[in-house]
């Protein structure tokens, strides 16, 4: 599947006129709970020739690729993406941070990240973790019994995220096992979702189950205590300069 992805992003680079900086897997895959048939979601940033930007028109700043059952594709322009790094774009952080990697050309990510860790909105990013932790137990955990069981991960990795961002003061990783291994969790928690995992990336859905009280006194503990982080979060300062530096950089070191 690789090989396909890869044809797939040279083909976009030929048919748009643009070249791919950054190409990664987002998604469950990336994420280290995947299941057997789970699709492939490939995300990019590219740049568009320098006269591009040059016009007083706006212009389409996305790319996208019909989906279908395996692939969805899609990627955003480099203006676009500075311009989300500017506002510590949680999404762009953590394809910064991801380990599958499809495609990469010239310094722009290492640059990126490199400017990300010592600048992102803390405050922003542990928002962004509380409000998708919330709403999904809320929504798909707590009321319903029995309870799909794949959703506890989209409660427990953005509620790990805030812990890490809390204890490691860094961007969040992208894998969930990596959270989960670095964080002081209760064993018996610990092996909760490590059975949850297991199961999950052994069938296609692991379906509905009776809820887990174990792992809901867990969530709902650790909601509390993250809510006080979100609020006492540091907001971070980015230099516009810098970015609009690197914007400048990026150009010349791939279309001269």
């Amino acid at each position: 599947m690789k090989n396909v992805i890869t044809e797939k992003l040279k083909q976009i680079e030929i048919d748009h006129d643009v070249q791919i900086l950054w190409a990664i897997e987002s998604g469950s895959r990336s994420w280290g709970f995947e299941s057997p048939d789970s699709d492939y979601d490939v995300r990019f940033i590219y740049i568009n020739r320098p006269e591009w930007y040059l016009s007083i028109n706006e212009r389409r700043d996305v790319i996208e690729l019909p989906i279908d059952e395996v692939l969805d594709i899609s990627g955003w322009d480099l203006r676009k993406t500075l311009r989300l790094f500017r506002k510590s774009n949680p999404v762009l952080m953590e394809w910064l941070k991801s380990p599958f990697i499809y495609h990469r050309a010239g310094a722009f990510r290492d640059k990126l990240l490199e400017l990300a860790e010592d600048c992102f909105s803390r405050k922003a990013c542990s928002y962004h973790y509380m409000r998708m932790a919330e709403n999904n137990y809320r929504r798909y955990v707590q009321p319903r019994d029995p309870v799909n069981l794949k959703k506890y991960f989209y409660v427990l990795r953005p509620l790990l995220n805030i812990f890490w961002l809390k204890e490691k003061d860094s961007i969040p990783p992208m894998i969930f096992t990596e959270a989960l291994d670095n964080l002081d969790v209760p064993r018996d928690v610990y092996a909760a979702t490590q059975d949850l995992l297991e199961k999950k990336k052994q069938t296609s859905e692991i379906g509905t189950g009776p809820q887990i009280p174990l792992l809901n006194t867990f969530i709902q503990e650790k909601l509390e205590q993250a809510q006080q982080f979100c609020d006492a979060a540091s907001v971070g300062h980015v230099d516009v300069e810098q970015i609009n530096g690197l914007f400048r950089e990026t150009t010349d070191e791939m279309w001269n």
